[in-house]
């Protein structure tokens, strides 16, 4: 395995990324990859890179712009729209890779990430095959998952942070914690969740531009999903309090050629442990079925 430090300019920010190469002498094909919200490529992304790397594939690992080793300003603003401008930035770089098969691109996605990974596969022709792990599909559903007065606190900042904007005065919230308080992300212990997924002195910090708490109730990528023709794997988790698993259900259903696993979890198990295991065996045998290593040879 190979890791090639990498920058590509998004919008005329300069954002960085991970290119993960196989042992090959052929083009490989890719899995674009990039994390959930407000978090970075080193959270646990390497882990998942490291097995697609081992079993023949190139993954291309990413932060977005004005989070971990990426430029722009202002800092800790999570902007859905934004976002999927670096995607396709991420994209259009990594398919100029010589080591690269670029007619066999696979989007793979986590979290908010997992809705972007089904936002741009139904407005592209070149995706091969998706995967949305725990995705956000819908922003009503995941805003009602909320506790009434985390709801209140952090639309109260949003707006706070907003009319701050004007005059250089952000105005911040945390990414995670416990119900009640004024955080993006309160279900399924989150504070503890996001620190096992963070290796020792990675650059993240709790905290996000408040405003970016107002994108997620409009941001809603299962309108998109009729219109997504690739195979696509959507892995939800029965236990998920942060994602409802109805809402992911229901999603995947609007895809006409969706493959959909209930994980026996919460929204962050899937990234350690046993759950790890049993979630990249689903995805690897999803890979090999749909995008073996190996062009034109497709597993039954």
């Amino acid at each position: 395995m190979r890791e090639i430090s990498c920058e590509f300019t998004s919008n005329g920010t300069t954002c960085r990324g991970t290119l993960m190469l196989p042992v090959s002498d052929n083009p490989a094909p890719v899995i674009v990859m990039a994390h959930g919200f407000a978090n970075i490529r080193e959270a646990r992304l390497p882990a998942f890179a490291g097995r697609f790397v081992d079993a023949g594939y190139a993954a291309f690992l990413f932060d977005y712009r004005s989070f971990g080793e990426s430029d722009g300003d202002p800092r800790h603003l999570v902007h859905p729209w934004n976002q999927l401008d670096d995607w396709s930035a991420a994209i259009a770089y990594v398919q100029q890779h010589p080591e690269i098969d670029s007619d066999r691109l696979v989007l793979w996605g986590t979290s908010f990430s997992g809705g972007h990974v089904l936002k741009l596969a139904a407005e592209r022709d070149d995706v091969t095959a998706v995967i949305s792990q725990i995705p956000h599909v819908s922003g009503p559903a995941t805003t009602m998952q909320a506790h009434p007065l985390t709801t209140i606190t952090c639309t109260v900042a949003a707006f706070v942070d907003l009319v701050g904007s004007l005059v250089n005065r952000p105005f911040f919230s945390r990414i995670t914690g416990k119900p009640g308080d004024r955080a993006a992300i309160t279900g399924d212990d989150a504070d503890a969740a996001y620190a096992a997924l963070l290796p020792d002195g990675a650059p993240w910090e709790n905290r996000v531009l408040s405003r970016s708490l107002l994108y997620v109730p409009f941001y809603s990528p299962r309108n998109s999903a009729r219109k997504i023709t690739a195979p696509t794997l959507v892995i939800g988790a029965a236990k998920d309090s942060v994602v409802p698993i109805g809402a992911t259900w229901r999603a995947a259903r609007r895809i006409p050629n969706v493959e959909f696993h209930a994980l026996d979890a919460d929204h962050f198990q899937p990234y350690l442990g046993e759950m790890f295991e049993e979630n990249m065996m689903i995805q690897l045998d999803f890979l090999a079925r749909n995008v073996p290593v190996v062009a034109g040879q497709r597993l039954p």
